[in-house]
């Protein structure tokens, strides 16, 4: 799926939450916790992860492209 980037950047946890991988915040920060997360390819930990135009973040099958 394709996310439009409103502001600069946004959260990780954010993300997860508006995009609908996550059901809230709190499920969004334990997918990350957990390690299920990758950035980039890489696995991100950092829930409050700066996302922003460009990069790929993907949560099992779920695969979120950021645009501008």
């Amino acid at each position: 799926m394709k996310f439009e980037l409103e502001e600069e950047y946004i959260e990780l946890f954010k993300l997860l939450k508006i995009t609908g991988v996550a059901d809230s915040g709190a499920q969004a920060k334990m997918l990350i916790e957990e390690g299920h997360v990758k950035r980039n390819g890489e696995v991100e930990f950092r829930k409050r992860a700066k996302i922003i135009s460009g990069e790929k973040i993907e949560v099992g099958d779920d695969v979120i492209e950021v645009e501008a």
